[in-house]
């Protein structure tokens, strides 16, 4: 049988239960003490894994807080405490820490574990209610979630005590994390894919290497050049131009030789490329964001950006048709084509 709720009556109660959730939160933070700080010691010194273990509900905070230690440097596993007594105890070694969730402290399936683990002398943390039941009593440290009335409203459904649950994993993850000190670069190894991998991927890690990249001096002739600065497999639609210090002065691109037959001027063929290249490229620096180089390729319509070291030494090529899978999904297609069909007007790429 359904209750009758008009939607103000349930934005009201929504509004309730996320107040009740967050005033949990503010206390929570209020009562934060040195037990917080132990727990943190354990696992910053923690030479193995966090093993995450909890029952129910708490059990999947305890998941979800799996996934953010490992995720920001710290090795984490879940273990699930009724599987724990049938042979996954084998799971935990000596130099491991336990983190035990559970708001009563009283989960049988967790008490069963206290006896091994305290023969395996395997130090526990416990995220629980109050410091007076037997997990916390068992516990190296605890960091209680203090005392909490659930949001639903027969007041049983676990809500206000897992979030608390799951922010104070949050925090806990963090500050380690920001113990260790713990980069953005770490961050993008550990991410390679999606919208976060995309961030973080740095133009070194998509770039075409120099070594696979036409390259030339710019005094060489147009001919010469396009002869002997040939390399094999899939072919970038630009020359890399350099000085005898090694520093890029320009590109010659594919645009630029068409450009220069529609206009009959075959005589250029046998003069130094560098009158007729593109001078004063568009470049990124080694290890920038790809999305910079993508950003660039895209607002100056353009195809290729040489990526130059500290010395502005080329050390490699990004070219439009290596990152696609950087433009948004709608628009991969269009901005693709439409950089390939400016590029065979436009080149001009002045700083």
């Amino acid at each position: 049988m359904s209750t009758k709720m008009n939607r103000f009556q349930q934005l009201s109660f929504a509004c309730d239960v996320l107040s009740q959730e967050a005033d949990a939160l503010l206390k929570l933070a209020d009562h934060l003490d040195d037990r917080f700080c132990d727990a943190v010691e354990l696992v910053m010194h923690c030479q193995g894994s966090v093993i995450v273990t909890g029952m129910g509900k708490a059990g999947l905070i305890g998941q979800k807080i799996v996934a953010t230690l490992a995720s920001t440097g710290t090795p984490a596993h879940f273990l699930h405490p009724a599987e724990a007594v049938h042979g996954d105890l084998g799971r935990i070694r000596s130099n491991d820490v336990v983190l035990a969730l559970s708001h009563s402290g009283e989960t049988e399936e967790l008490l069963r574990l206290l006896s091994s683990l305290k023969q395996m002398d395997v130090p526990l943390i416990a995220i629980t209610g109050s410091t007076e039941n037997r997990l916390a009593q068992a516990a190296r440290t605890v960091i209680a979630t203090g005392t909490t009335s659930e949001a639903c409203s027969l007041g049983l459904a676990p809500s206000t005590s897992t979030t608390a649950m799951l922010a104070l994993g949050d925090a806990l993850a963090l500050v380690v994390s920001r113990l260790k000190q713990f980069e953005a670069e770490d961050f993008a190894r550990l991410h390679p894919a999606g919208s976060l991998g995309r961030k973080l991927t740095t133009v070194d890690e998509i770039m075409r290497p120099v070594t696979q990249c036409r390259t030339g001096h710019q005094d060489q002739s147009v001919r010469t050049l396009l002869v002997h600065a040939g390399k094999p497999g899939r072919r970038s639609g630009a020359v890399i131009l350099t000085n005898d210090q090694g520093q890029l002065t320009g590109i010659f691109t594919d645009s630029d030789l068409a450009r220069m037959l529609e206009q009959q001027q075959d005589f250029r063929l046998d003069q130094p490329i560098a009158a007729v290249m593109t001078k004063s490229p568009k470049w990124v620096r080694t290890k920038s964001p790809a999305t910079l180089a993508v950003d660039m390729l895209v607002e100056n319509k353009i195809s290729e950006v040489p990526v130059l070291d500290s010395q502005d030494r080329p050390i490699g090529m990004i070219d439009i048709t290596d990152v696609v899978g950087f433009l948004p999904h709608d628009d991969q297609a269009i901005r693709t084509e439409e950089n390939r069909t400016s590029a065979q007007t436009n080149r001009s790429q002045a700083a």
